[in-house]
Order: C-alpha cells, then structure tokens, then sequence
C-alpha cells in the first residue's frame, strides 16, 4: 500500500477524501465508497498502487476517441475498483470486485514498466480505463509523467466524478478524456449509478478549460435514457458547453444487473444521433452497431466524409493538416 493523495485528516483519526466528488468522510479501519481507499491509523492509503489488474493494446477508435490520434494505438490498463456501482456495467468484474468480493487483486507492476511496454510496443498514448481511473489517481499519475517523458499522450476513459482538485492535479499529464455522460437525469443516476449528474458536467466544463481533449459517450439504454426530450437536453448542453466536441452515442446490450432489458435498435441509435446535428453539434457518432452512418466523420461544414470508419477499423483518412480537403475547414481534433 501506498499513502494517498488528495486527502486530509479530520478529528478522531478520521480523514476527508478529496479525490472524487463523493468527498468521503471515512473513520478508522475503514473505505471509501470505491472501496480501495482505506483509512488506517488517521492515515489514508490507496490499495491500487502497482496493482495492475487488465492491460491491452487498444485502437484508439475503442476508448472511443476518433478526433485525437486517429489510427493509432494506445497502451491500455486499470485496476480493481470503482466509485460507481452502475447495475449496467459492462467491467464489473474487476469494477466491483472490491465491493463484492472484498479483495483488491492484481499483477505487480511498475509505472517505469508501463510505460516502456507501451513505448517498445509502438503506443502513441496511455489510456487509463476499464474501471475509473480516478479511484487508481496515484498510479496513474506516477505513471502519466513517465509517459510524458518518452513522449506518450495519456487519455482518461472516465465517468468524470473527479473533483477540481484532482483535475487540478492532472494538468500537464492529462491530454485527453472520454467522459460518460451516462443520462442528462439526477434519478438515472441515482438509481442505475449510486451517483449525481452536476459532478459530471462540472468535471467536462472544467477540462476543457484546461484544455483537455474532451469527447463524450451516452450508452443509449431503451425505456431509460432514450426518450426525445432528454437526448435533445443533453446535445442542447454539449453545444452551450463546447459544440466540437463529439459526442458518441453507443448501443446496450444487456449486461450485469441489467439482463432485463432489451438491446438498443439501430434505429434509437440514428435517431439520437440527427437530434444533435439538428442541435448545431459538429462530430455525432454511433457505436456497437457496425456498418451505419454513424461510424465515420463528416466535414461540419461541406459534411464531405474525411474518415470512413467501420467498427474499430480506419479505413480511410482525407484529412490534411487538420484541414478539410474539400472546403478547408478546420476539423476539430488532435494529431487528425
């Protein structure tokens, strides 16, 4: 175990965590709601730390990121642990193995070993996912300034419920993230995710302050995020927020505590998706439904396709220098 950041200590050896927005007040002997952060003796430690318990060479397109090195590979990882309990998560063996299973398990591995395999394997980036990256802070940043130093990019895959604090911490290390912006509803959240919406937007709203590359995901889930008005509240949000950010609208398959529940059609998917380019939002894309329109990027503009994607693939790239080769419109992104 590791001592952890972002904390202080309280009266009577408790400590208040300042990691994520639940800001936990956590006693002696005890955790914090993502079960790896754990008071002992008024001190605050982190059971994540070299505890590595997924890692994959990942395309890019799969986070999903397709405005920021697109094509390329990135080193993927995470560890046990979530301060979400979503009855719809589609990790939630290794997400909610300490909250049911009581056990942090992992391979020991360093972040100086990280980032050399991703660096040797030809990753042009770190992506920090599976679980919540917040709830693995230490390790990630330890391992995101190395990165940095071999000229690596790190992403977080996140559900965006870091404080201003940690978001503080992470600038200059943190250049791109894909938010889960999971419902635009406070009861969708409480009831499928243990959590609260306003956290996350602040969390958006703040990042691309900092000048984070930011992309957003709604798993679109039937009879529960999918209805007209709210899908045209969220893209009414993202255009006030940042309009070039894109948003990528993917379809449920049953999965978790959430078996129930029918796969999302096509046809719901299609749908979201004109509802925000009828909101003015530049990039809106659909995913876990190969072969529909959705999957490639069009010029805002001309609306010519610059790059024709199917599934995780790039088939083609048009763009030249960020540039539309048709109308030459600046197209929003990193290293297009």
């Amino acid at each position: 175990m590791m001592e952890a950041r972002l904390y202080s200590k309280e009266e009577k050896n408790s400590v208040k965590c300042a990691l994520c927005s639940f800001r936990c007040h956590i006693r002696e002997g005890r955790r914090g709601i993502c079960g790896v952060r754990e008071n002992i003796d008024g001190t605050l430690f982190t059971h994540t730390w070299g505890r590595l318990v997924a890692e994959n060479i990942d395309p890019i397109e799969k986070k999903p990121l397709f405005h920021f090195q697109p094509a390329s590979r990135s080193y993927s990882i995470a560890t046990a642990g979530c301060n979400f309990r979503c009855l719809h998560c589609q990790n939630s063996e290794i997400s909610q193995m300490p909250r049911e299973r009581g056990e942090v398990d992992g391979s020991e591995v360093t972040p100086e070993e990280i980032a050399a395999e991703a660096y040797e394997t030809g990753c042009s980036s770190i992506s920090y996912t599976y679980t919540e990256p917040t709830i693995f802070f230490e390790y990630a940043c330890d391992t995101m300034a190395i990165a940095k130093e071999r000229g690596l990019k790190n992403i977080f895959v996140t559900n965006g419920y870091m404080t201003r604090e940690c978001l503080s911490a992470l600038d200059g290390l943190l250049d791109a993230a894909n938010v889960d912006i999971k419902a635009f509803s406070e009861s969708f959240y409480k009831k499928v995710c243990g959590a609260t919406l306003a956290p996350v937007l602040e969390s958006v709203e703040t990042m691309r302050q900092m000048g984070i590359w930011v992309e957003l995901t709604t798993l679109v889930i039937p009879g529960m995020n999918d209805s007209i008005d709210e899908l045209r509240a969220l893209a009414k949000w993202i255009y006030k927020t940042d309009k070039s950010m894109p948003w990528h609208l993917s379809a449920f398959h049953p999965s978790y505590k959430m078996m129930d529940v029918d796969p999302t059609p096509a046809s719901t998917l299609e749908m979201a998706r004109q509802i925000g380019l009828e909101e003015g939002l530049r990039y809106v894309y659909t995913g876990n439904i190969p072969g529909i329109k959705g999957e490639s990027t069009y010029c805002w503009n001309c609306h010519s396709m610059l790059i024709e994607r199917r599934g995780f693939v790039v088939k083609k790239n048009s763009i030249v220098d960020s540039d539309c080769p048709s109308c030459g419109a600046k197209i929003d992104g990193v290293e297009l």
